[in-house]
């Protein structure tokens, strides 16, 4: 059914998804491609979310590891901003800042100048771009006359510095995983002056086995073979248009089993007076800071705190108001918590595997690059590299104009064939 769609004009292939009560394509009048950018190459990027950077080998993905011999890869894995998290890696992907410059610093997290609390799974506020800082490539695109269309993309419901992608979709995990790769074409079978050059694509099946089954089981296995059969198709798939498309493949973070249950900060600590969402604390005062910070400080347990401005670093977290203060960095893999749920609510144990740890100290976080295109000189083996990096290359390829930003295409330069890199 699925290959058949493709032989349908656009308008009746999205009349069809919403006959089948799927989401609808949403389309944002920008006008047609600028006359500059029409003859621009294609990117597409694709996010396979929680794929561990040796999930290929491990599990044997052979198409991602024909793509990584015909173009670019990072045998030893790309490093994700801290915390190794969903929503502030993808944002970090297509902006080059790291969380604390563009403020999604967390899943969930608390914001004390507007006293509110940010959600990924709250519409109120994850399709609220005065939540988000910088520039998503989507948003710098349109703004510079070049159509954009985001398949699921952390941030992509927001308008974010004046802009939306021209089109985009509400997420909807549900949403056949074939079908999306159908959209992803059929954009691209679009009249030039209508049809996206930066594409967006999201699969989360890794991640969700990893998290309830661990990176160990043999459902993270099958789901990794589920994904890798999906990259065969979508790069058969853009190679048959015949168009200057450059495939960039990642992946937001790692995984990691959990060891022992959840570890209560409470237990180390009085919290009382401070605002909590998860392990992340707010002390209204210094004082209150301080304290929890002391308390906490002389526990023997299986993490380390800080104060805000002494956290190491490398870790980039220790500036925005967002990050909390005390901060606390997990010391393995451990689900921390400021408090159990009241008693009137269950207490869950928790998932096997989860993420969000400290790239340096946990390899395991480390996510995939993969590359492949008219951009992209073959075999190219990376050393892992922050993925901070990956914005200033996009915009490279794609040939825009971009801020400052925490990257540079100077660590990925080394992937670009010579014309690209003029």
């Amino acid at each position: 059914m699925a290959r058949r769609m493709r032989l349908l004009p656009l308008f009746f292939f999205l009349l069809l998804c919403g006959a089948q009560g799927q989401q609808a394509v949403i389309t944002v009048e920008h006008g047609p491609n600028a006359a500059t950018q029409q003859n621009k190459h294609y990117v597409v990027l694709v996010s396979l979310d929680g794929f561990r950077y040796d999930y290929a080998k491990k599990y044997g993905a052979k198409h991602l590891l024909t793509i990584a011999a015909r173009g670019a890869s990072v045998p030893e894995g790309m490093i994700p901003a801290y915390p190794s998290l969903t929503f502030p890696n993808h944002y970090t992907l297509v902006t080059g800042l790291y969380p604390e410059h563009h403020g999604i610093v967390g899943n969930q997290f608390y914001d004390p100048q507007r006293k509110e609390r940010y959600s990924y799974t709250d519409p109120k506020t994850n399709s609220d771009g005065s939540w988000y800082g910088g520039t998503p490539l989507w948003s710098l695109a349109e703004k510079q006359g070049m159509r954009s269309a985001c398949f699921f993309w952390p941030g992509s419901e927001a308008e974010i510095a004046g802009e939306r992608p021209t089109y985009y979709l509400h997420y909807d995990d549900k949403f056949p995983d074939e079908q999306r790769i159908d959209q992803v074409i059929a954009w691209l079978k679009l009249p030039e002056e209508r049809r996206p050059h930066f594409i967006t694509l999201y699969y989360s099946a890794v991640d969700h086995a990893g998290h309830e089954f661990g990176p160990d089981a043999p459902q993270t296995a099958e789901a990794v073979k589920h994904v890798d059969e999906l990259m065969a198709t979508l790069e058969a798939d853009l190679k048959a248009l015949h168009l200057p498309i450059d495939l960039i493949i990642v992946s937001d973070h790692g995984m990691e089993k959990i060891q022992g249950g959840w570890i209560d900060l409470d237990k180390y600590a009085p919290l009382d007076g401070l605002i909590t969402v998860g392990q992340y604390l707010y002390a209204p005062t210094e004082e209150a800071a301080n304290a929890a910070y002391q308390k906490l400080k002389a526990a023997d347990a299986a993490f380390m705190v800080y104060r805000r401005a002494n956290v190491p670093a490398e870790l980039h977290f220790n500036s925005n108001p967002r990050e909390g203060d005390p901060i606390i960095v997990a010391r393995g893999p451990y689900a921390i918590r400021a408090h159990a749920p009241p008693p009137d609510r269950e207490d869950r144990a928790p998932t096997v595997g989860n993420h969000g740890f400290d790239p340096y100290m946990m390899p395991s976080m480390k996510a995939v690059f993969y590359a492949e295109g008219p951009d992209i000189r073959a075999g190219v083996k990376l050393r892992s590299f922050e993925n901070v990096n990956v914005y200033p290359l996009l915009v490279k390829i794609l040939g825009l104009d971009a801020p400052p930003v925490d990257g540079s295409l100077g660590v990925l330069s080394g992937v670009l064939t010579a014309k690209a890199s003029q």
